[in-house]
């Protein structure tokens, strides 16, 4: 366990010479953030513009320098973010010199690019991604751990490839596979679980400065009406209608199913509509001393006088100024699905390739976890949780017989 009160911050820029200089001793208005609408880490900081042994920061801090950010508590020593100078802005003052910089992570290139795509009926979220990050010379994590939908016809045109990627996440959200985020670590880029970081914190009164709780019906879909393609006349039929919490008034959303995509898939993915949309909304401001290792799509815990439960990070501000951060968090409870599979505990190890029985497969460990129907087939075991959770393994399909990719029981597979 780490103290954050011992936690100090070391700011570290590699110049081009590749030299390293740490430079905390002479910034201010340090702090990064993750934001809802945006894939990139951003750093933003202040140096006095001083002589340095190796000269004015301005002369060594240049745009596209990397800038990294170290949390430091007694032996620990673990990068939090990092970020290309984006923007350099030196300012001269009778009262002393300063550079302002902004910087981004790799994931900066997709959000400021624009390309032509057109993916082929079948293309799979995993080759459209890695085709994407490949173009754009964007390292990767060896191990591939989002999901593998199979898409219909997509046309892009003049489309930012952050948005490329995040609608392909979405589609695939919506054939059943788990919610996933893409982010940048130590330069590499990858594509995981919402909700698979291994440490949860606990946020309580006693250790949070404050909580804020919304619940909000502005945003809810209480209805989903599937058409067809319009014909020579531009008219579309109306091939199924979907009705979900219809009490609070008619909010209709419309689905307008492929040319290549059958009635069925096109049910599927409008009453994934209802299951994402058409729930009350239940969010959470906490402003709370610095815990410098939280993301942007972790899990974490809140214990206050109003709730008790799991939420995700949906975005999230670090000062390291003043050693505190602010999280806006998603409820992150939203059924509780149960397996009829009987638990037999055996000795089965993380890299272990088993055989799933088929049945149903959770977004994350805990017992309030959605849940989802996963195909039998071969799989690899990617976690073990010991500590007692509902779900314990997490199981990653290692062909295209299964499409179990999240969270099962124990007895779900030898």
């Amino acid at each position: 366990m780490i103290d954050l009160s011992k936690i100090r911050y070391r700011v570290v820029v590699l110049d081009e010479f590749k030299n390293q200089y740490n430079i905390k001793d002479y910034i201010y208005n340090l702090g990064w953030e993750e934001n809802e609408n945006e894939i990139a880490v951003r750093i933003s900081f202040t140096a006095k513009n001083d002589n340095t042994s190796k000269g004015y920061l301005s002369n060594l801090i240049k745009p596209g320098c990397l800038v990294g950010i170290f949390a430091t508590a007694d032996s620990f020593d673990e990068e939090v973010a990092r970020g290309y100078v984006e923007t350099w802005n030196p300012v001269e003052k009778n009262s002393g010199d300063s550079l302002k910089c902004t910087c981004y992570d790799e994931l900066y290139k997709l959000q400021k690019s624009q390309d032509n795509r057109y993916y082929a009926s079948g293309t799979g979220t995993k080759s459209a991604i890695q085709g994407i990050l490949d173009d754009w010379e964007i390292p990767q994590e060896d191990d591939y751990q989002g999901p593998n939908a199979t898409h219909g016809k997509t046309v892009c045109n003049n489309k930012y490839l952050s948005d490329i990627i995040l609608d392909f996440l979405d589609d695939a959200e919506k054939k059943g596979y788990e919610k996933c985020i893409i982010r940048a670590v130590k330069g590499r880029v990858g594509i995981i679980p919402r909700g698979s970081n291994k440490d949860v914190y606990v946020f309580r009164r006693d250790n949070t400065q404050s909580f804020s709780q919304t619940v909000s019906t502005a945003n809810l879909i209480t209805r989903v009406k599937v058409v067809g393609q319009a014909d020579d006349e531009g008219k579309s039929s109306v091939e199924a209608t979907l009705n979900g919490l219809t009490d609070y008034g008619i909010r209709q959303r419309i689905y307008t199913r492929g040319s290549d995509e059958t009635l069925s898939d096109a049910k599927s993915a409008a009453q994934e509509i209802l299951d994402n949309d058409g729930k009350i909304e239940k969010e959470m401001s906490v402003q709370s001393p610095d815990v410098p290792f939280i993301r942007k799509g972790d899990l974490v815990y809140i214990i206050s006088g109003a709730v008790s439960d799991y939420y995700y990070v949906k975005s999230i501000q670090h000062n390291a100024d003043t050693y505190n951060m602010v999280m806006n968090l998603e409820l992150a409870q939203t059924e509780t699905v149960s397996s009829s599979s009987e638990s037999t505990k055996k000795d089965y190890n993380v890299g272990d390739v088993v055989y799933f029985h088929g049945g149903t497969h959770y977004v994350s460990s805990y017992p309030d976890s959605k849940g989802y129907t996963a195909g039998a087939g071969n799989a690899k075991i990617t976690i073990k949780d010991g500590s007692g959770k509902a779900h314990p393994w997490h199981l990653i399909h290692t062909d295209s017989e299964s499409n179990v990719y999240g969270w099962v029981d124990d007895g779900t597979f030898d």
